[in-house]
C-alpha cells in the first residue's frame, strides 16, 4: 500500500463529526411563526374575544346585525388606524393625526355649507388640508431630523388651535348638510346583504386596508417603508431615499386622516369642531399596537391594525351588552395594549 501523503495525513486527523443543525423547540417554533406572521397574535385574541363574548351572550352577540354595527363603530378608527400603521413601521408616531382629521372634517364642512363651493371641490381642499398637514411632519422629521414623537405631539397643539380659531367653535348642524351638502354624507349612507347592514364608510375602510396591504407588501414602495423602518441608515446606505419614503409616508397619513374626516361626517351626520378634543389620535396608536405593529419600527402587518380595532369593537360591544361599567373598556384596552408589547419584545427577539 502507498505511504499516505502530507496532505492526507492532516485530512486524516481532521474533525470527521457531521454537520448537525439545532433542533428547535415547540415553543421557539411558535416565536418564529409569530414573527413571519405579525397577525396571527391579534387575529387569534379576536378569535377568542368573540367566544368568549357569544357564550357569554349567545346568539345575540352572534347575530349579524350585532357584527355588522361593530364594523360601522370602528370604521373611523380603522381608517385612521391605516394611517396611524405607515408611520409606526418608519419608526414614527404621529400624535396629530386625529386633530388633522377634525380640522379637514370643518374645512370641508365650511367650504360646502358655509362658503357655497361645490361639495366635490370642498372634499378635495379638506384632502389638501390633510396632506400639507402630514408633509409638514414629514419634511420636520426626514430634513430636520427632529423626533417624530416632539413634532407631531407640537403640530397636534398647533392644529387643534387653527380648528378652533378658524371654525369660531360653530357646529355645522347635519340638516344644514344635508340641504346643501348632502354627498358629504355618502359615507354614512347603508345597504343590506342578508341580516347584515354596511355602510359605505365600512367598505372604504376595508378596500384602504386590502390597497395598503398590496402596496406594502408587493411594491418597491413598501419594501423600503420596512427598510426604513427597520434599520434607516442601513436603507440610506443600500440607496433607498430615505427622506422621500419619509415625506411620502407622513403626507399619505394625512391624505387618509382627511379620508376619515369624510367618513366621520357620514358617521356623526353633523360636524363639530370640539371633536378635536376626543381621543382619536390615541384610539389610532391603540389599534396598531394590538394589531401586531412594532412600535420599534420595520414590523407588522396592516391587516393586523385592522383586527386591532375590531378587537377593541368587540370588547367594548360585549362589555356593554354585559352591563358592565364602561371603565372596564378602558382598564381592558390598558392591559391589552401592555400585553401587545410583552408578546412584541419576545417575538423580537428571533431576529435578534
Amino acid at each position: 500500500m502507498a505511504a499516505m501523503q502530507e496532505f492526507e495525513k492532516v485530512i486524516d486527523k481532521s474533525d470527521k463529526n457531521v454537520a448537525s443543525f439545532k433542533q428547535h423547540t415547540p415553543l421557539q417554533r411558535l416565536q418564529h411563526f409569530l414573527h413571519s406572521t405579525p397577525a396571527a397574535v391579534p387575529a387569534i385574541v379576536l378569535v377568542a374575544a368573540i367566544i368568549i363574548f357569544g357564550v357569554l351572550k349567545g346568539e345575540r352577540f352572534f347575530s349579524t346585525y350585532t357584527m355588522t354595527l361593530i364594523l360601522q363603530q370602528i370604521a373611523i378608527v380603522g381608517i385612521l388606524g391605516a394611517g396611524q400603521t405607515l408611520v409606526v413601521l418608519v419608526a414614527g408616531i404621529d400624535l396629530s393625526i386625529g386633530v388633522v382629521m377634525v380640522i379637514s372634517t370643518v374645512v370641508m364642512g365650511n367650504c360646502a355649507v358655509v362658503y357655497g363651493l361645490p361639495t366635490s371641490i370642498s372634499i378635495l381642499i379638506g384632502f389638501a388640508v390633510g396632506a400639507a398637514a402630514g408633509l409638514l411632519n414629514g419634511f420636520l422629521v426626514s430634513y430636520m431630523r427632529l423626533p417624530p414623537f416632539i413634532v407631531t405631539l407640537g403640530t397636534w397643539y398647533i392644529v387643534m388651535a387653527t380648528n378652533f380659531i378658524y371654525s369660531g367653535n360653530a357646529t355645522i348642524r347635519d340638516a344644514d348638510i344635508t340641504t346643501n351638502a348632502e354627498f358629504l354624507h355618502f359615507f354614512g349612507k347603508s345597504f343590506q346583504i342578508g341580516g347584515a347592514v354596511f355602510t359605505y364608510g365600512v367598505v372604504m375602510m376595508v378596500v384602504l386596508v386590502i390597497g395598503l396591504w398590496i402596496a406594502l407588501n408587493h411594491t418597491a414602495w413598501g419594501r423600503h417603508l420596512y427598510a426604513v423602518g427597520d434599520d434607516v441608515d442601513a436603507a440610506e446606505l443600500a440607496g433607498i431615499r430615505t427622506k422621500r419614503v419619509l415625506m411620502s409616508t407622513y403626507m399619505l397619513a394625512g391624505i387618509i386622516a382627511a379620508l376619515a374626516a369624510w367618513v366621520s361626517i357620514g358617521r356623526n351626520g353633523s360636524i363639530s369642531p370640539s371633536s378635536a378634543v376626543t381621543e382619536y389620535n390615541l384610539q389610532s396608536i391603540t389599534a396598531a399596537v394590538i394589531g401586531g405593529i412594532s412600535l420599534f419600527g420595520g414590523r407588522g402587518s396592516i391587516l393586523g391594525t385592522l383586527i386591532g380595532a375590531m378587537i377593541v369593537g368587540v370588547v367594548s360591544m360585549g362589555l356593554n351588552m354585559l352591563g358592565a361599567d364602561p371603565q372596564w373598556k378602558v382598564f381592558l384596552t390598558g392591559v391589552l395594549i401592555i400585553t401587545a408589547v410583552a408578546v412584541d419584545q419576545w417575538i423580537r427577539k428571533v431576529a435578534g
